[in-house]
Parts: C-alpha cells; sequence; structure tokens
C-alpha cells in the first residue's frame, strides 16, 4: 500500500447461505480520486459497500483504510475514521425536519445542554445553497420529493468530516443541471483530498466523474480501467460478459392521431403543483413524460391513478369521462402505476415474490374466502420466466433480490390486472443497464400488443431512446409536446426551463 491510497480491499469473501455473493475481490481506492463502481444488479456491489462501511463483516479478506487494517469495522467505528455513505435507499426521518435529519446524531448545542437549533438552521441553509437546492432547512421530509430527499441525503453527507465518501447510485432521480451541479461539489470534494467511491448504472456519468472504473460480475472482481481508457460501451460489455449491441428497442410506429386516445387529460388542476395540465396518449404508443424535478410529473400521474384529488379538469378513457378518487377504482378503470419509489409504495419486503405479485389483484385467485395458492404461485412462476426474475422461486421474499429484479416484480404486480394503460414513474430507477434493457424492451412488448404506456423520466437518454413523442411539463402544466426529430436533449430542456 503506497502513500496514494487510501482504501485497499484484499481478497475480500462474503457468503449468504452457503451463496457467494463476493469471491476474493480486491482493489485500491487513491487518496483524492472518483473511483466507479459498476456492475449488474447481483454482482456483489452493495455488499461490498457494507463490507467497507461497517454493515457487515466480510467472512474472509483484509480491508485497509489509511494505512491500518480494520479488524472489527463496525458503522461507528467507519464513521468515525471519515467513512461516510450515501445509500441508494432512502434512510431519512420522514416525520422530522430537513434540519434534524442532517444533523440527527450529533446536534449543536448550547453549553452542551440545549439544542443550538439556529446554528443547525444556519447550516443547514449554506449546506443546501452549496447543493443550488431551495428547500427549507424546517420543511418536513415527508413533504419532500423523491430528487429534494436525494439532496437532503447529499447535505448530511456533506455535514460530516469525510475522508471516503461512497454514493449509491447519487443521481437516479436528478435532471440534468442538478447532476451537473453535484458532478461539481464531486469535483471540488476531490481537489480537498476526498476519496469518492461512486456506485452507478449510469455508465456516460462514471465516464464523465470518475478517474477510475471497478468492474464486478456475479460476485469476483473483473478489473479496474482509467476511464480515459474504456468507452461505456465497453464498460457495458465487462460487466455482462458479452457486448450488448442494442440497449434500446426499436421505436414503435408513430401513433395514428385521429383514432379516440385510451387517456385523455383535460385542464388537470390540483390544489398544489398540477394547473390546466392536458395530454394525449394512443394505444400502442409510449409517450415520454418529461420535466425538471418539482414540475408535477409524479403528482398528475399520482392525480389519474386517484391518489392526489383532482380540483378541476378531466380524465378520458377510451373517450368516456371516468371519476378516479381511489387506486382502485384507477385498477377498474384499466389503469396501472409503477410508482417511482419501489421501497416505500411498490413492494412489500417482507412478502413472498408470489404474493407481491398478486397484490392487487388477489380477488381473481380467490374461490369464496381461499386464495388459490397453486394457481398464485403458477402465476408468479410464469412471470419469473418472463422477466427473467433472478431468485429461487416465488416463495422467496422480495426484499432479498436485487434492485432490478425488485422492479420486475413490481412491474409484474402492476401488470397482473390485465390493464390497457401503464403509467411508469421512473421505471429504471436504480437498477444494471442489463436489467434496465430488459424492462426497455418488456415495455416496447407491450406497446406492440396495444397497451398505451406513460414512461415518466429524469433520464433523458431513456425517454429520447424510447418514445416518439415527449410532453414536458414546467411549473404545473404541459409546456408542449415534442415529436419525432425534435425529441432530442436540447428541445426537452428549452421547454423544461422555458428558455429558447
Amino acid at each position: 500500500m503506497n502513500a496514494e491510497t487510501l482504501l485497499e480491499l484484499r481478497g475480500l469473501c462474503k457468503s449468504y447461505s452457503g451463496v457467494s455473493v463476493l469471491a476474493n475481490v480486491s482493489l485500491s481506492v487513491k487518496t483524492g480520486s472518483v473511483t466507479g463502481l459498476i456492475g449488474e444488479n447481483g454482482a456483489g456491489k452493495s455488499t461490498l459497500i457494507k463490507c467497507v462501511n461497517g454493515v457487515t463483516r466480510p467472512d474472509r479478506g483484509e480491508i485497509i483504510f489509511a494505512g491500518e487494517t480494520l479488524r472489527q469495522n463496525t458503522i461507528e467505528s467507519a464513521l468515525r475514521r471519515g467513512i461516510v455513505t450515501i445509500p441508494q435507499e432512502f434512510n431519512l426521518a420522514n416525520e422530522m425536519s430537513v434540519r434534524e435529519n442532517i444533523f440527527l446524531g450529533h446536534e449543536l448545542k448550547h453549553g452542551g445542554l440545549f439544542l443550538d437549533h439556529s446554528a443547525m438552521r444556519k447550516q443547514t441553509r449554506e449546506l443546501l445553497e452549496r447543493l443550488d437546492c431551495r428547500i427549507s432547512p424546517d420543511a418536513e421530509v415527508s413533504t419532500l420529493s423523491i430528487a429534494e430527499k436525494q439532496l437532503v441525503e447529499i447535505a448530511r453527507a456533506l455535514n460530516r468530516t469525510c475522508r471516503l465518501l461512497i454514493m449509491d447510485e447519487p443521481s437516479t432521480v436528478l435532471n440534468p443541471p442538478e447532476v451537473e451541479n453535484l458532478f461539481r461539489i464531486m469535483r471540488a470534494m476531490r481537489d480537498d483530498g476526498i476519496s469518492i467511491i461512486y456506485v452507478s448504472h449510469k455508465l456516460n456519468e462514471v465516464k464523465t466523474i470518475c478517474d477510475s472504473v471497478a468492474v464486478l460480475r456475479d460476485g469476483e472482481f473483473i478489473c479496474e480501467k482509467p476511464t480515459l481508457e474504456v468507452t461505456p460501451k465497453e464498460m457495458a460489455g465487462l460487466m455482462v460478459g458479452r457486448e450488448l449491441s442494442r440497449i434500446f428497442p426499436p421505436k414503435a410506429a408513430p401513433p395514428p392521431e385521429s383514432k379516440v386516445p385510451a387517456l385523455e387529460l383535460k385542464g388537470i388542476t390540483l390544489e398544489k403543483l398540477v394547473h390546466n395540465a392536458s395530454l394525449k396518449l394512443y394505444r400502442g404508443e409510449i409517450l415520454g413524460l418529461s420535466g425538471l424535478g418539482g414540475s408535477g410529473r409524479t403528482e398528475l400521474a399520482e392525480a389519474i391513478y386517484g391518489i392526489r384529488k383532482i380540483v378541476s379538469g378531466g380524465i378520458f378513457v377510451n373517450g368516456k369521462a371516468v371519476r378516479i378518487k381511489s387506486p382502485a377504482q384507477a385498477v377498474a378503470s384499466g389503469i396501472a402505476y409503477l410508482t417511482e419509489d419501489r421501497q416505500i409504495s411498490g413492494i412489500i419486503h417482507s412478502f413472498p415474490l408470489a404474493w407481491n405479485c398478486s397484490l392487487i389483484s388477489l380477488r381473481k385467485y380467490c374461490t369464496a374466502s381461499f386464495i388459490r395458492k397453486k394457481r398464485e404461485n403458477a402465476a408468479a412462476e410464469e412471470y419469473i420466466r418472463r422477466f427473467e426474475i433472478r431468485t429461487t422461486s416465488g416463495a422467496a421474499p422480495i426484499g432479498e433480490l436485487s434492485g432490478g429484479n425488485q422492479q420486475k416484480g413490481a412491474i409484474a404486480k402492476s401488470l397482473d390486472p390485465s390493464p390497457e394503460i401503464f403509467i411508469f414513474d421512473e421505471p429504471t430507477r436504480g437498477i444494471d443497464i442489463k436489467s434496465r434493457s430488459d424492462i426497455y424492451f418488456f415495455i416496447s412488448e407491450l406497446a406492440r400488443r396495444g397497451m398505451a404506456c406513460l414512461i415518466i423520466s429524469s433520464d433523458l437518454e431513456e425517454v429520447i431512446g424510447l418514445c416518439r413523442r415527449v410532453a414536458v411539463m414546467r411549473e404545473g402544466t404541459v409546456a408542449g409536446v415534442l415529436a419525432d426529430e425534435h425529441v432530442n436533449e436540447k428541445e426537452i430542456m428549452y421547454l423544461a426551463t422555458g428558455v429558447k
């Protein structure tokens, strides 16, 4: 270990229930560098992170940090050494304020006795300003959007003394200006001598921000290379062990607009964030819905699905007005909704995969008051085969699966009632490139069979790669709809920001 190396891993091994998750993994992280860590879901990235930050202990191998071998590494000892993690799934107290979350466990006090709310509020505001974030320090976390919660997680990490920052998918729900601001902060931290491990499935971002990239595949260390020497396409090939010739399927034919839309919104207005929003979605179409954070995309989807109350305006399904006041009424109207946060509202972690798949369509598996388990399990096994879900069986708890396989299970749950309209909110958030491609081809197949698909995404590459038409929201309304050659990052951002 030389003076430039902050972290060195030597021969890490870890197994769960006899299944190897890490197999003799060795890599190093230099002081004042950004190291990308990539691999498919289930490749071992999360387990490696947990070994470094003290959440779990390796079965064999060494972790050497700043020249010291960590023999009894715990979460507390890792934090004392300056190892800080921003998790992929939020670790915030929803009922507490932004300020309280940022200082949780290391509050500022007057004279060692009384909380210094004024000082904590001031420092919180300064941290958020560094992130170009206008959230109030006193805002309750439960009221924030997914993107805003991510920024709070970043601010909390920046509030600690930090020598190694582990960032697990930090940009998943950030829009391009927010990602660029995040990269600006990361570069400043790197210049200050802080080392960063950047875990991401967005390989273009890894290429942009990282000095080197380390690849894991099936729990094994494949290689570590300077990012100057490897392209995103080559990274993808190293992750899956073969060349990925096409990430996106061919785009579907444009919808015949003379037909009645499968879903039409006319002047939808909510109490907050959405006003006079209108759009049309046709059978067999994949329509993108883009916009910056806070533009009202998710709120509009939640209104369609009956989660939010509509103040004025109308929803029309196949030309007929429908009144949707609950998710059950949305399902009865043929509408499915994949939420942007699968951990909170998409799946039930402790339930088997089969139970999750039947959550909103359990009635069709019942005779009188009895659940027909064989039929339910057979349906789950069909989804496992159809979606290539990596699991031992439908009886496995879905919380034990990788993020990509959890997302496939959440899609199966929404698909089980046989909808005609499917709203996907951030469908590939936090999943690897192979699983992303699987989901893209699956959505394309749904559209080919006549389903109307609405894709809400912060990832412009995603909406550009999938959609012939993209509706762009700004300040709670649909600012415009782009089609064909106009579906590009430049024109989407023009509409999203109001700059032309």
